[in-house]
């Protein structure tokens, strides 16, 4: 299908729909998913790249970081122009109040088509206990704040209604309208807690669009969230009734259950994916069946109703470059950018370092250690602490030890030793030990407590989640280590404290290693998001 021109509050073409991707708003709301403005920035060119029509980029007054990331995706996908004319529209999420929406202009206004989407809650539960606020006063604030965002110079202004799929439709009707005057271009309808049906919402949008004054004057849009499992289904439901641009993220992630999913794969957000999901899990072109393999080798689309590499998966056996330890940095170079990688000199450099270390002890580089490779030394945070050197003393008598060196921004190393339950137990207690240390040294020094008493205190960080998977088949596979940490809530258990999360991994053919590794990633998370 032809791309119809962009018009901001029309769709030419009455069959298109507009895809609307948040996954670096709504999908980085799921718990772990926390991405730097460099990671970001990737998965913004890989949207590009899809052909995602609207990017929601971020929420600018949120940090500093996100403001960054947003203003980096604006100044540069945003200029990215196709082959046939396509740019992506740039979204910055803002509350309806005018700081918010000015620092979401002041992020987004370099891109080519700029828009900005602002948001106040509208069903009776919210006015009433979030904003305390009656009917009238968040009608007044939602059109006050879109006239102040189309006199900024944004001609492409999204409205959204929050928890509009437990509102009252009498009022939904009414500041829908009142918002269109107001200048709104888009309307976007959102489940916000997933409470509906199918049916329901369909009818929703259908209610919507046969009540609603001037609606013909604007894009409706949808935005389902999944917490019964049926975002993908009321998505539909809403396209069918005539909801002309859907919002998803990469496999559906995003806040409590996530959202609509659009089936794409990046590793940035640190969630695993299911072998069985369907179309981009590991699974989905591997037959084991002896009767189903004998068909696909006569011929593929006997058991395979779409070619993998349709949807940009590659089968390690179909490419012309077998990596090894022979093989050079312009080999690795080309086959990194079949793989979907656009790196400087200086990131294959880094990449092409490890590469050698790697092929020196395995037969062959395979396309999955690859991207195991560029994930761990190209799509890091910034390092504030390094892994310099590990040694763990285990076995069945006693407890396992481990002795750990990190390098700090500066430079300057730092060694601590701690006993744990295993291994990786006694490594990351370490390293707990160590950022602790310096955090803590004046207390140290004043209070002239010892080294022990010290590690007794409340750790700096919260293991949530910690697992190994193994990328590569054979005996000399590559193990990937993936965390989860939180700060430690050093408060009374009875207080409601909620802290985010950051996830690290780290793949490697020893699995202590990668998993200090990936601890450390996340940890340089954490410190980098203060």
């Amino acid at each position: 299908m032809t791309r119809p021109h962009y018009i901001p509050n029309h769709i030419p073409d009455p069959s298109y729909v507009r895809i609307l991707d948040t996954t670096l708003r709504d999908g980085e709301q799921s718990p772990g998913a926390a991405m730097t403005p460099r990671q970001k920035l990737d998965i913004a060119r890989q949207l590009w790249k899809l052909g995602v029509d609207v990017i929601e980029a971020g929420f600018p007054c949120s940090s500093e970081s996100d403001f960054k990331a947003v203003k980096m995706i604006s100044e540069e996908v945003g200029n990215c122009v196709g082959v046939d004319g396509y740019v992506p529209v740039i979204i910055g999420v803002a509350r309806c109040n005018e700081r918010d929406i000015q620092t979401a202009w002041d992020a987004i206004k370099h891109a080519k088509r700029p828009r900005i989407s602002t948001f106040i809650a509208t069903s009776p539960i919210h006015m009433e206990h979030k904003l305390k606020k009656s009917k009238e006063e968040v009608l007044e604030i939602a059109c006050r704040m879109v006239s102040f965002a189309r006199s900024l110079g944004c001609d492409d202004v999204q409205f959204v209604p929050e928890d509009a799929a437990r509102s009252e439709k009498e009022y939904l009707y009414e500041i829908i309208g009142e918002v269109i005057k107001a200048g709104a271009t888009t309307v976007d309808i959102p489940d916000t807690v997933g409470i509906t049906m199918p049916w329901e919402f369909g009818k929703l949008i259908a209610d919507i669009k046969a009540n609603t004054p001037a609606i013909h004057n604007v894009v409706i849009s949808t935005h389902c969230h999944n917490d019964l499992g049926l975002a993908v289904a009321n998505t539909i439901e809403g396209a069918r009734a005539g909801a002309r641009q859907l919002e998803v993220t990469i496999n559906g992630i995003g806040e409590r259950a996530g959202n609509a999913s659009l089936e794409e794969v990046e590793e940035y957000t640190g969630m695993h994916l299911q072998p069985h999901k369907a179309l981009v899990g590991a699974n989905a072109f591997v037959h084991e069946s002896g009767i189903h393999q004998d068909g696909w080798l006569k011929h593929k689309a006997t058991y395979e109703i779409i070619p993998p590499e349709s949807i940009g998966i590659e089968r390690s056996s179909g490419t012309g470059i077998v990596l090894g330890k022979l093989s050079g940095r312009q080999a690795l170079r080309k086959r990194l950018q079949e793989l979907g990688y656009q790196l400087k000199d200086d990131e294959v450099a880094s990449v092409f370092l490890h590469f050698k270390a790697m092929a020196d002890k395995k037969k062959r580089v395979s396309d999955a250690d690859l991207i195991a490779l560029v994930s761990n030394e190209v799509t890091k945070a910034e390092s504030i602490w390094k892994l310099g050197d590990l040694q763990v003393i285990c076995g069945t008598q006693g407890l396992s030890t481990a002795t750990v060196k990190l390098i700090s921004t500066d430079g300057s190393e730092h060694i601590a030793c701690s006993v744990g339950s295993g291994s990786v137990d006694s490594a990351f207690k370490a390293v707990n030990l160590i950022v602790k240390i310096l955090k803590d040294v004046c207390c140290l020094i004043y209070f002239r407590i010892s080294l022990l008493e010290l590690s007794r205190k409340i750790e700096p960080v919260k293991l949530v989640e910690y697992s190994v998977t193994i990328v590569t088949e054979g005996v000399d596979e590559i193990a990937t280590a993936h965390v989860v940490i939180r700060k430690e809530n050093n408060h009374d258990s009875t207080e409601q404290n909620v802290h985010p999360t950051f996830s690290g991994t780290e793949a490697g053919k020893d699995v202590v290693i990668s998993s200090v590794g990936a601890y450390i990633a996340a940890i340089n998370k954490m410190l980098g998001s203060n």
